[in-house]
């Protein structure tokens, strides 16, 4: 059993998910240092369409993960960005990460998305369905960390672009 839980973020969880970000990504091969911010600018910015905090009984936050909408160059919608997902070093391994992710995709298909995509480790999130998909093109890393997971219709085909608080 464990010692924590999932909720949806609460109004004042903002300066404890920024330093869960901050921590988790203190020491991660690829970071640019400002992952800690993206959650905030998503909500400022009414992009946030989902946070999901894991909680330790003890009333601290532990991990955390957003998804908000992206843009795919042939006009595609329902589809969300899965980023950041953040758990403190201390916790890694307990499986709160993936109990954030499951969590989260089940309740975008309960909002009705239709996909989601990550930019991250393939054979991580390959566990929950996320797959390379050659016909969608995010530029930069290489092209097998750049996944998507299709929930219902026709896969896409184009650019994709996150929210512009990834800018």
């Amino acid at each position: 059993m464990s010692d924590w839980t999932i909720r949806e973020e609460a109004s004042d969880d903002a300066a404890a998910i920024a330093a869960v970000t901050a921590k988790a990504f203190a020491s991660a091969a690829h970071t640019d240092g400002t992952e800690h911010a993206l959650p905030g600018k998503l909500r400022h910015a009414g992009d946030l369409t989902l946070s999901l905090v894991a909680q330790a009984s003890d009333g601290a936050l532990v991990g955390h993960v957003a998804f908000s909408p992206v843009t795919i160059s042939d006009g595609s919608d329902g589809w969300y960005g899965l980023a950041p997902l953040s758990v403190i070093p201390s916790r890694q391994g307990e499986g709160i990460g993936s109990a954030l992710v499951c969590e989260g995709l089940a309740r975008l298909l309960r909002l009705g998305a239709r996909g989601c995509v990550v930019l991250g480790e393939p054979a991580y999130y390959g566990r929950f369905g996320f797959a390379h998909d050659p016909a969608l093109a995010f530029p930069g890393p290489p092209p097998e960390y750049f996944q998507r997971l299709l929930f219902e219709g026709a896969s896409p085909r184009g650019s994709v672009r996150y929210a512009p608080a990834f800018s």
